[in-house]
């Protein structure tokens, strides 16, 4: 059997549980053809880069599984026929990562420190800008055009 990962991206308007439970059809899928699904990761609702079928958001969801290719193929059939998935992709993997994707890894940030800010009082603030009213004027006429020249 070959090991594959596999995203699939689900509508906005469904619940997280409906999303579940497309995530078990799709398991059952491929445990009923052979294949087994190595892990899961609810990656959540996110944005889209751009609008997929009138959809801004979408729920992400991604499998490692080791499955024949007849599997897979039937669990993209699925995919196709499902309304509430909006995309999918499916690629053959030479090893499959032990531990959290990179996705569950980003959520986890919460003990990296803060970056230090950045400190903007060496740049000159709008209010000590001169304004229009005090800036020099120059009443003087302007300069006459030179005579012969025209």
């Amino acid at each position: 059997m070959s090991l594959y990962e596999c995203v699939f991206i689900a509508r906005q308007d469904i619940s997280a549980q409906q999303v579940d439970a497309l995530g078990d059809a799709f398991t059952t899928v491929l445990t009923d053809n052979g294949g087994e699904v190595n892990k899961r990761e609810y990656w959540g609702l996110r944005s889209l880069a751009y609008k997929i079928k009138k959809n801004r958001k979408g729920h992400y969801v991604m499998f490692h599984i080791d499955a024949p290719a007849a599997a897979i193929h039937e669990m993209e059939r699925q995919m196709q026929l499902n309304e509430d998935v909006l995309r999918f992709l499916t690629l053959r993997m030479e090893e499959l990562e032990e531990g959290p994707s990179i996705m569950m890894q980003n959520k986890d940030r919460g003990d990296r420190p803060d970056r230090p800010r950045r400190d903007r009082d060496d740049r000159p603030r709008r209010d000590d800008r001169p304004r229009r009213d005090d800036r020099p004027r120059d009443d003087a006429p302007a300069a006459a055009p030179a005579e012969g020249a025209e």
